[in-house]
This record gives structure tokens, C-alpha cells and sequence, in this order.
């Protein structure tokens, strides 16, 4: 399925005007009320995640029940749905969420958590096993940061071997689903290993205190994540909330490409 991939660059092009430095595509006239409650609101400055319009979530077996007819009609646009974590982990909530969010209406994808101690392959093949095509409405998202709390791997390879295993792992996701990969990461994970590659991947970053553009420096980014204490109605307890880097129309057009 390369063609998707050509079907993909104008809405590439039209993303990378949306760069950590421009907002050329966003309302700047006025702002409105932020659209969710946030029980830790920041303060971005001008440039924050309200210009957006296109605004959604990532969910995780700690979300608990979800009513996804009350999420979507809040205004909820779409939702990362984890599904998978190393080479032997399936999130218990994924197979229930992306059904109801689907049915619910909501674009949809679920993404892997990487861990260091398997292999790109064990964790593609368990991926692959646990995930099933009809899931993945949006490309798949590979989830790679340091995770300073594991109990079981504490390995921190060099960043040349993390950048290989990364695109094993996405070459291979992107064969058997027809889709590229975008990559989820936080600041500090980004320095050390991703800063100028991958320039062909829509990134998701994580900035939660600051703008992007003052912690991803020269990163285009499609997705940002803003806050993980989020309020978002028919979710109980504190939910993370995540904005589209272009306007509605550009998702609209980028939603249609991707979900061929």
C-alpha cells in the first residue's frame, strides 16, 4: 500500500506549515475559553493549545470504563488507544476500546509502548499478533521515551542503536498494516536520541509545562499532548488531552487519506 504514502503528502506539505514556530493555519484574532477543564492548567503564553480546534485524547486501561458516546460529543476529535506494551503485554481495555470508539464514531488508533530489554521483531510480531487491521482507523503510534520507573528494564542503549530499533520496528508495522508510524515521545527522550531524525514521521510530543517550540527545537510535530490532567466528560478522573497541529479542514483531509 505505498500509494498511501503519496496520498499522504499534501497533507504532509499542509503540516509543515504548522511547525513549532508557526501558526499561520490558527484563529489568532481571538481566543476562546479552553474547551476541556484542566485540573493543573499551564500557562503557554500566546501560543496556546486553544488556537487548536482539533482537540483529542490517549487512553489506557487506567481510564476505566468509558461512555465514548458522551467523550465524542463533548467534542472529543480522536482518541490513541494503547494496545500493546513490549513483547508480551496487551493493554486489558484495548479490544473494548477501539470497538465502542468506533462505534461511537471517533477516528481511532492504537499505539505500543517500547521497552529496550526485547527485540524490534519480538515486539513487531506481538504487535502484529494482538492487533487486528479493522482496529486501525489512524496510523499506529510507537510510544518510545525512557521509563524512569520500570521494575524490570532499566537499559538505555545508544542512540543510534534506539534510532535502528526504532525503524525495524516501524518498517515492519508499516509493511503488514499499509500505514507510517507516528512517533510519540517526551522531551527528554527526544534530546537524546531524535533530535533531526525521522523527518519523514508525523511526531507527537509530549510538553506539558511549555510550548513545543521552546523544548523540541526545530521539530515539526502533528500532535502535541499538553496536559495529563485533563477533565474530559464520560471519563472519570484525570484524562491526558492532545491537539492537531493544522485546522479542521487539513484533519479533515488528513483523517480521509490515512483511513483508506
Amino acid at each position: 500500500m505505498r500509494w498511501l504514502l503519496h496520498a499522504l503528502l499534501p497533507v504532509t506539505i499542509a503540516l509543515s506549515g504548522c511547525t513549532s514556530t508557526s501558526y499561520d493555519f490558527m484563529e489568532t484574532a481571538s481566543i476562546k475559553q479552553p474547551r476541556f477543564e484542566d485540573k493543573d492548567p499551564q500557562d503557554f503564553g500566546p501560543n496556546n493549545p486553544q488556537r487548536h480546534k482539533v482537540h483529542g485524547i490517549d487512553v489506557s486501561k487506567w481510564n476505566g470504563d468509558v461512555d465514548w458516546p458522551k467523550v465524542r460529543q463533548s467534542g472529543v476529535s480522536f482518541v490513541f488507544i494503547k494496545a500493546t506494551e513490549g513483547k508480551d503485554i496487551v493493554d486489558p481495555k484495548f479490544d473494548e476500546y477501539w470497538r465502542k470508539a468506533r462505534a461511537a464514531g471517533l477516528p481511532h488508533a492504537p499505539y505500543h509502548f517500547y521497552y529496550f530489554c526485547s527485540t524490534a521483531d519480538e515486539q513487531a510480531d506481538w504487535f502484529i499478533r494482538n492487533v487486528p487491521k479493522e482496529s486501525m482507523h489512524l496510523p499506529p503510534v510507537l510510544d518510545v521515551e525512557w521509563n524512569h520507573t520500570s521494575k524490570t528494564c532499566q537499559y538505555r542503549p545508544n542512540s543510534e542503536t534506539v534510532r535502528s530499533e526504532m525503524k525495524r520496528f516501524m518498517d515492519r508495522i508499516e509493511a503488514y498494516y499499509g500505514k507510517r508510524p507516528i512517533i510519540y515521545t517526551s522531551v527528554d527522550f527526544h534530546r537524546d536520541n531524535l533530535a533531526g531524525a525521522f523527518q519523514d514521521y508525523h511526531f507527537w510530543v509530549r510538553a506539558v509545562a511549555q510550548h513545543p517550540e521552546e523544548i523540541y527545537p526545530e521539530r515539526r510535530w502533528a500532535f502535541w499532548q499538553y496536559t495529563s490532567t485533563g477533565v474530559i466528560p464520560g471519563i472519570k478522573g484525570e484524562t491526558d488531552i492532545n491537539v492537531f497541529a493544522g485546522t479542521e479542514k487539513n484533519w479533515r483531509k488528513w483523517v480521509a487519506a490515512v483511513s483508506k
